[in-house]
């Protein structure tokens, strides 16, 4: 079957820096694919260079086997950035902060009645349709992250692309959001996750891709191969391609 997501050969630089040095990953429909190695190897670099973020200097990005400067149909597709504060430092409450995922499908039209029911249908699935009206900055660390994970539901995505969903969360929240992710999986949709650590999500992952360097170190078929020690660590650098994005859009 059609990969849902294909990079081949690509290469992108931040800073004149290369960070990634020819990658070739993909992901087929339905599979859930976690994206690991130490800070400054690539991983983040790599899924936002996916979504459009970053501009590749070289290879080839497919989505769901069209050329990405050919994409259109970005509602097909749910992205969760690294977590700084859901809304941005803008005053927002939790339902408009999720509503702004709605934009891939209704640009800047008034939202109408599906659009509503699509927003209250995510934040069911995070746990949080009863904090909907309140202040996006009253929220916990955890309950931030779940709000970035709802926003990117909204559409109903074939493909969800998370960046680090479970640093800084709470033990409670990172259960959550793997049942959440569980759900998604269970209905069919593809993931494409870059993490430091497995954790709850270990039992939901097909495959693992270790990055070094801004390439592919190696492939692993099943977690339970992978070594002890595929988690960053304090004492790594920085990663160049870690920069906080805005979190009140879709991207």
């Amino acid at each position: 079957m059609e990969p849902v997501i294909s990079l081949s050969g690509v290469t992108a630089e931040l800073g004149g820096r290369p960070v990634l040095r020819g990658v070739d990953l993909t992901v087929g429909p339905g599979e859930v694919v976690a994206l690991l190695g130490p800070n400054g190897s690539g991983k983040s670099t790599s899924v936002r260079a996916a979504v459009s973020q970053i501009p590749l200097t070289g290879g080839e990005l497919r989505l769901f086997g069209t050329p990405v400067r050919r994409f259109r149909a970005w509602q097909r597709l749910g992205y969760v950035p690294q977590r700084s504060t859901a809304a941005g430092g803008v005053p927002a409450t939790v339902r408009e902060v999720v509503a702004a995922g709605r934009l891939a499908r209704r640009g800047l039209r008034p939202l109408g009645r599906a659009d509503r029911a699509a927003v209250r249908d995510a934040l069911d699935q995070v746990g949080l349709a009863d904090r909907a009206g309140d202040p996006v900055d009253s929220l916990s660390g955890g309950q931030h992250q779940r709000v970035l994970i709802a926003r990117a539901l909204t559409t109903a995505p074939e493909l969800l692309i998370m960046d680090e969903p479970l640093a800084g969360v709470d033990l409670a929240s990172q259960r959550i959001l793997a049942d959440t992710l569980r759900e998604q999986v269970e209905r069919g949709v593809a993931v494409l996750v870059v993490l430091h650590e497995l954790g709850p999500l270990e039992p939901l992952i097909d495959r693992a891709v270790v990055l070094s360097g801004g390439r592919v170190e190696r492939v692993v078929e099943h977690s339970s191969e992978l070594p002890a020690d595929h988690a960053c660590h304090p004492h790594d650098e920085l990663d160049p391609s870690v920069v906080p994005p805005l979190q009140t859009g879709i991207l």
